[in-house]
């Protein structure tokens, strides 16, 4: 049975982050490569038709796709909506930001979604809910070094990538900047900063379980004014070799119990610390920029893997 299958991705579905057009202009390039790299996938599955979303500043979607636009004055979600009704599914990806990735999973609704579930979202979209959530489980998180910590670092609650984020030499200036952001109605969190390998874990996940497809490397720059700036990343960085491989299977596992709505391709940003090991910096319950090569990295078709667990469990 063919499966049709609506692709779309935020920014290069005419989406933009309000208020940031420079914002938008940095994150569509991922955007982008994360939609084509998505719409190909789900072409070598042979599942069925595949259509995406695309608008004028995205260029050409993949040959053999086929490409769909908002109407003038439509809404993403509104788009969205009459995209899921002609479809059997939706694969979107969008920021959490301004609950952005919540209101597609509602406007798509839970039959037709591929992805997690709205408990999930509504959690990875709040940092701070987040890491309460993980600690509450035994993962070490930033604030398990704040007795220690010389910098702190302040960002959006619900943020993406590392916009807005900066570090601060101390508390009470970090607490300032905090200060400035909610007086103009901006969220903002808090947390020590953790020193380390900036890496990442891409999740096959599904009802409480997860399987490791890969340990990533983030190409994080901290300038001279304290900005912080997302490179890249760089896929598969750890072999199974190495020691600290099962240290983070273990992680994963254990995210995975502690937010069991997470379902199909997710991310688990965290630094190696010299003492502690693995310190958990968030959770995204989405597509993230390691997708983007990873099949072809892994020699798996990922995407036809992701609907298959929708129907089975996971054997982690």
């Amino acid at each position: 049975m063919m499966t049709r299958i609506f692709v779309y991705e935020y920014l290069s579905g005419g989406g933009s982050v309000e208020g940031d057009p420079a914002a938008s202009a940095t994150l569509l390039p991922m955007g982008l490569a994360m939609r084509d790299a998505i719409a190909r996938d789900l072409q070598r599955a042979r599942i069925g038709p595949v259509t995406v979303a695309s608008c004028a500043a995205a260029g050409p979607v993949p040959p053999g796709t086929r490409a769909v636009s908002a109407r003038p004055g439509e809404t993403p979600e509104a788009f969205v909506a009459r995209q899921a009704a002609l479809h059997d599914a939706v694969w979107a990806v969008a920021p959490e930001s301004d609950g952005l990735l919540a209101a597609m999973q509602a406007a798509v609704g839970r039959a037709r979604w591929l992805g997690c579930d709205a408990a999930a979202i509504a959690l990875g979209s709040s940092k701070g809910a987040t890491l309460a959530r993980l600690r509450a489980h035994g993962i070490t998180t930033p604030h398990d070094l704040a007795a220690e910590a010389t910098r702190w670092v302040v960002k959006p609650d619900d943020g993406a990538g590392a916009v807005a984020t900066q570090v601060w030499a101390s508390r009470a200036a970090a607490d300032s900047d905090v200060l400035r952001r909610e007086d103009v109605g901006a969220s903002a969190w808090i947390e020590p900063w953790v020193d380390g390998e900036a890496m990442s874990l891409s999740l096959l996940a599904r009802a409480g379980q997860a399987e490791l497809l890969s340990v990533n490397r983030q190409r994080i720059r901290l300038d001279d004014e304290g900005r912080v700036a997302y490179d890249g990343v760089d896929l598969d960085c750890m072999p199974p070799p190495d020691p600290r491989r099962g240290v983070l299977a273990a992680l994963a596992a254990r995210v995975a119990a502690a937010i069991p709505g997470l379902s199909g391709f997710a991310g688990v940003d965290f630094v190696w610390h010299a003492r502690l090991g693995p310190v958990a910096i968030e959770v995204n319950p989405r597509t993230t920029c390691a997708f983007v090569g990873l099949s072809e990295r892994l020699g798996r078709c990922l995407a036809a893997e992701i609907l298959a667990a929708r129907r089975e469990p996971l054997h982690a």
